[in-house]
């Protein structure tokens, strides 16, 4: 394993290796430094002109860091089979939505599809937030049971 910024004196290490063997060790153990530590740091420079700090990021970034500024990953690929069943789950999820009575649908498509919140289509109906909360979880219910 590589050591940051300190290449080992593989002259010492290999008495016997020829020059052209010493080259590649002291080539594969940069290279390692490389992957294992450069890569992975970010780096802090002084404008020469300017005087002024600037930070380098380092170019490849921790997981955690990267959900921690919200950065979508792309799903990982689904079975064929559980392709198909999302697909019967939305058409039934569709046909129990077009069951509801005008009001409902209208609430369902505000709060999920329109991404309003309950205040908002309060103030819209004139009701309480409390009250919409309310029908919500009605609704739902009844497409639960439906489900």
């Amino acid at each position: 394993m590589a050591k940051p910024y300190k290449i080992p004196d593989f002259r010492k290490m290999y008495p016997k290796a020829s020059e052209e063997v010493i080259a590649v060790l002291r080539t594969s153990e940069r290279k390692m430094q490389y992957q294992e530590y450069d890569l992975k740091r970010a780096r802090n420079i002084v404008d020469p002109k300017t005087g002024e700090k600037m930070t380098i990021p380092s170019r490849e970034d921790s997981y955690e860091r990267l959900q921690e500024m919200a950065v979508q990953f792309p799903e990982e690929n689904r079975s064929v089979e559980d392709q198909i069943l999302k697909k019967i789950e939305c058409e039934q999820l569709h046909k129990f939505l077009l069951e509801l009575s005008k009001e409902e649908q209208w609430l369902i498509q505000e709060l999920y599809f329109e991404e309003r919140t309950e205040r908002e289509v309060a103030s819209v109906l004139g009701l309480s937030q409390k009250a919409i909360n309310k029908r919500r979880q009605k609704i739902l219910e009844k497409l639960r049971k439906l489900f």
